[in-house]
């Protein structure tokens, strides 16, 4: 299918949303289906990545990549480099490659004007193209959300033309009722990240997902293992697999410390193992947040863990 490309400023409010819906209707018909077609390729170099291991989904959030690399170019460079086909794509790369943001800071931000908005979804579906071209799907994209409808509004429009299933952010009650309508309504699912302190309920529905049908959660099984001081995530993700939008796998003891994969106990082997054996499409991100060991880089350490994912799924 061709990709259509609006250029020029539109006459007329009515050519906007014209060139708005064209935009629309390209990202509904070639986004990626949850638990659809995995990304082809190989692993023979030049060719493009594939890190569907035995059905199982393994990508990477890419704050992995922080300190160094940030611009979208070099962010899929890594992601090449390291073998993955699937990613939760960080806001800075986005919005410097799309030419979102605000103003200087302390100052207030100028709303944008229709065909300013228009020119960002056109990068952001070059941005799609490029990655996808590559082999690489963005399947979840986490840039905050504004505080006007339109700034809501418009971040879904930017994950529909990524072609992501949802957006992350950090778990908060009024949010999730701030967001709901937008979700539904766009039919993009809002996760919400945990930390130590503020996972799903167990004991109980968890009161956030009562919020709108696209509030789901970006479980992360690390945190939860380190918060609940040495409980199994599994359960968690029996009870909410069909609410879990993306995890984020990280190797924690019940004490706190965040070690390299395999020196930890947080039992991610025999989570993917159970992703596989229920044959759960979200996509299990890895977050690399332990300390990186000198002589070696960011790159050099997740592929470290893509590599541990293959062997967990062989």
């Amino acid at each position: 299918m061709k990709t259509p490309i609006m250029t020029g400023e539109p006459a007329t409010r009515r050519a906007f949303l014209g060139g708005m819906a064209a935009i629309a209707a390209y990202a509904i018909t070639s986004r990626r289906v949850p638990g659809g077609e995995s990304p082809s390729g190989g692993a023979a170099p030049g060719s493009k990545p594939n890190s569907v291991f035995n059905g199982v989904r393994i990508g990477c959030i890419t704050y992995s990549y922080r300190g160094g690399i940030n611009t979208a170019e070099d962010t899929l460079k890594a992601l090449i480099q390291d073998g993955l086909s699937e990613v939760e794509l960080m806001g800075g790369p986005i919005q410097a490659y799309a030419g979102l943001g605000g103003g200087r800071k302390g100052q207030p931000r100028a709303k944008p004007t229709d065909a300013q908005r228009q020119a960002q979804l056109v990068k952001c579906q070059a941005l799609r193209k490029m990655y996808n071209d590559a082999g690489v799907n963005i399947h979840i994209h986490k840039i905050g959300f504004g505080q006007s409808d339109e700034e809501i509004d418009f971040n879904f429009q930017v994950a529909k033309v990524l072609g992501c299933v949802g957006i992350t952010t950090e778990r908060n009650e009024a949010l999730a009722k701030r967001l709901a309508p937008f979700a539904d309504k766009h039919k993009i699912w809002v996760a919400f990240h945990n930390h130590t302190n503020n996972y799903p309920a167990m004991d109980k529905n968890d009161p956030i997902l009562d919020h709108g049908q696209h509030i789901g959660f970006n479980f992360d099984v690390g945190h939860y293992f380190a918060g609940t001081k040495g409980k199994s995530p599994i359960p968690v993700l029996e009870k909410y697999h069909d609410r879990i939008v993306s995890l984020h796998l990280k190797d924690r003891t019940a004490d706190g410390k965040n070690l390299p994969w395999g020196q930890g106990q947080t039992p991610i082997k025999e989570i993917l193992q159970l992703m596989r054996k229920e044959k759960w499409m979200f996509p299990a991100d890895i977050e690399l947040e332990y300390k990186i060991p000198p002589g070696s880089d960011s790159v050099a350490e997740v592929a470290k863990c893509v590599q541990y994912c293959r062997e967990a799924l062989a």
